[in-house]
């Protein structure tokens, strides 16, 4: 059994670190140590807790081009989308800043007491097990409200961005928090049942893959353990008759390229009405034809490798099995290492695995329908539910289609996307519970009724 976590670059192979696995010694003593800092850092006021959220935000600052190369190295993210995701961290932070005390005041609660109200108490120690795609963005969006709520928090990240963990803890270190507020363990997904049965942790915050919710929702359940999914997603984007394509194309090709394609939130089933199909396929495939493939580390670089070799051999596994089925491949398709071209596909039913499964790269799958109705029916058509976009002109008649749609989010002419002032987080196999926004805030709190009488 090996005891060390080696990274490496998945643009060109290179090993970039080693580190030693913690051993079981070590993880207790770090569950202790948050359990000990947890009774310090939950008397603190708010207040004093969101000057240390300026001194975070500072931080990321001065060290944002490091960091983004930190994270380009560890998993091939362009180094301008690097560099953006430390800035949109920064956002998040300055949006809890001014809106965490609010969130977390007391609700006075008119009943037959003299005094009700309901008290927003931090739970204890909080688990995070986060993915490699945003490396940075995924580990602040959970930690950031989770410690402003008085919680600590102990982190088990992806293993190939090992680097991006210890920096962030780091971060939190230098930006002046307590010692012990927010850890990263250095482990691996074997030890996460033994962490999750430990008393000490009171609650789980999940990114990542359905097999791995199935699995965390399992240990929360059997430990009796609130937990928080945010799982794989397979977002149909739906363009009408009337939508602008001139206007919105670049938005719909970010929508599915951003990342190489490696988001949970990524358009990935291009939904299109036969009326505009032969405008959009042309438009879409002249666009995708200028992204521009190469290091990573080249601001001029639009799109890279995937984050490891075995994650393109999946997709094209997928994309092969399809074929198989009857899709035809209109651009790209081709395979080299980790890098897996921009590739359009049509032809698409709903049998084939880019229609039903994940597909987390440059992938694009696109449906054919006759009119509106059979546009919403077929985006329906999934057993995922984290979010639809759809392009039209007639935003009053997409509202009326709200309902319709089970997603956790439903975008009218614009990317699925987080944002810190909205709730985020999906239905069906695609988890549950709400990251971002005051939910976010108040995701693992007891919510405690005080009533009192004189």
């Amino acid at each position: 059994m090996s005891t060390t976590i080696d990274t490496q670059n998945p643009y060109n192979g290179s090993h970039l670190k080693t580190y030693t696995l913690d051993s079981e010694a070590s993880i207790n003593k770090k569950l202790k140590l948050a359990e000990e800092t947890f009774e310090e850092w939950k008397q603190y006021e708010v207040e004093e807790r969101i000057e240390l959220l300026q001194s975070l935000a500072n931080e990321l600052h001065q060290r944002k081009n490091n960091l983004g190369k930190l994270m380009t190295e560890e998993m091939g993210k362009p180094i301008l989308e690097s560099k953006a995701e430390i800035e949109k961290c920064i956002y998040l932070i300055d949006f809890y800043i001014k809106n965490g005390d609010q969130f977390l005041e007391d609700d006075l609660i008119d009943t037959d007491a003299s005094e009700s109200f309901i008290s927003y108490d931090p739970m204890g120690c909080i688990l995070a097990v986060m993915p490699w795609n945003f490396p940075f963005w995924q580990v602040l969006r959970f930690a950031v409200p989770t410690l402003t709520a008085g919680n600590v928090a102990i982190l088990k990240h992806a293993s190939n961005v090992t680097g991006c963990a210890v920096a962030i803890e780091k971060l939190f270190e230098d930006a002046g928090f307590p010692d012990g507020c927010f850890q990263t363990l250095i482990t691996d997904h074997k030890t996460i049942e033994t962490i999750m049965c430990n008393d000490i942790v009171k609650a789980v915050s999940l990114t990542g893959s359905e097999k791995a919710g199935r699995k965390i929702a399992e240990l929360a359940g059997k430990n009796l353990k609130p937990s928080l999914l945010e799982l794989g997603g397979n977002n149909a984007c739906i363009v009408l008759e009337d939508a602008d394509l001139d206007k919105y194309i670049d938005t719909m090709v970010k929508a599915r390229m951003q990342n190489a394609g490696q988001s949970c939130i990524a358009a990935k089933r291009f939904i299109i009405v036969e009326a505009i199909y032969d405008e959009f396929i042309e438009k879409f495939t002249d666009k995708v034809k200028t992204l521009k493939y190469g290091d990573p580390m080249n601001e001029e670089t639009t799109l890279s490798c995937l984050a490891r070799e075995d994650l393109a051999e999946i997709l094209e596994d997928q994309v092969k099995k399809s074929i198989d089925l009857g899709a035809k491949v209109l651009y790209g398709n081709k395979r080299d290492g980790a890098f897996y071209e921009p590739t359009i596909i049509t032809d698409i039913t709903p049998n084939m695995p880019v229609f039903k499964e994940e597909t987390f790269g440059p992938i694009a799958a696109i449906i054919k329908v006759k009119d509106e109705d059979e546009a919403y029916h077929m985006a329906s058509n999934s057993k995922f539910g984290l979010g639809t976009m759809v392009f039209t002109a007639d935003y009053d008649s997409a509202t009326d289609r709200v309902l319709e749609i089970e997603d956790g989010g439903f975008f009218i002419n614009e990317m699925v996307k987080s944002d810190p002032r909205l709730p985020f987080g999906g239905t069906k196999i695609s988890g549950y519970g709400r990251e971002l926004s005051k939910e976010g805030m108040l995701a693992f709190v007891n919510k405690k009724t005080v009533y009192i009488n004189h």
